[in-house]
């Protein structure tokens, strides 16, 4: 069952959203050749929990850390590490930060000083995919109208869309209603009414949306080997339109 929010639960919900945007304006700029993973777990960490809020992953079902840090051909939930990133690689971080009983979730790919073309246009498409997702949030659509946009932009433009990892409503719960992949048609799927909170966030793949999960049973890498990216903000249906509330 969805769980549709009122304005004060939606004003709740942005606040922990906005201590994830600051962990991603924060980060942005220190991302070059040498940084490593761990090293921005503990920039998340700390300033989730200097807002008085708490990093929502670390122990989340055994998940041992407040950040998910997926490098090159991990699409989501790997472990930060000690190895310094590398010039020409590309990491998606992901956070969900707990604030008053309320959740924030956004991810973000970042370039780690040049980038290949390819890896360029990834990430380029893969964030355009999650702007056109947004614009069709729209109370009336459906979740295909939000989807099938995501789909046709991706695959268009020569790339996978991850099929076996979900977008997700959220609240005082991290997985709650809806919970539904970045493929559909248009016209199908749940109804988008005004106070629906829910996150956005394709995964694309440069080559094969199929995926395999490590040893650690947490992290998932593109099958082939080739890269992945993601976008994901958390949204609010309002009757104006879908607001973006981890708007960095």
């Amino acid at each position: 069952m969805v769980i549709l929010k009122s304005t004060y639960e939606i004003e709740a919900i942005r606040k922990a959203c906005q201590v994830v945007a600051e962990c991603h304006r924060t980060i942005a700029p220190l991302i070059k050749p040498g940084i490593t993973t761990n090293e921005i777990e503990r920039i998340f960490e700390d300033i989730i929990l200097k807002h008085g809020a708490k990093p929502y992953t670390k122990g989340y079902k055994g998940y041992p850390y407040a950040t998910c840090a997926s490098v090159n051909d991990v699409i989501a939930h790997g472990f930060p590490k000690d190895k310094p990133l590398e010039e020409g690689d590309i990491v998606t971080i992901d956070t969900v930060a707990e604030l008053d009983g309320w959740l924030g979730d956004s991810a973000w790919s970042y370039a780690v000083g040049k980038i290949s073309p390819t890896a360029e246009k990834l990430m380029r498409v893969t964030k355009e995919c999650l702007d056109l997702g947004i614009a069709q949030a729209q109370p009336g659509n459906r979740l295909g109208d939000v989807t099938s946009a995501i789909q046709r932009h991706a695959e268009s433009n020569g790339f996978g869309v991850v099929r076996d990892l979900l977008a997700h409503g959220i609240g005082r719960d991290l997985h709650e209603a809806p919970n539904y992949m970045h493929v559909g048609k248009p016209g199908k799927g749940l109804r988008i009414k005004e106070g629906m909170v829910f996150t956005i966030e394709p995964m694309l793949t440069e080559g094969t949306y199929l995926m395999s999960i490590d040893p650690d049973g947490w992290t998932a890498r593109t099958l082939d080997g080739k890269l992945a990216a993601q976008y994901e903000h958390t949204i609010a249906i309002t009757a104006e339109g879908p607001q973006i509330l981890t708007e960095q």
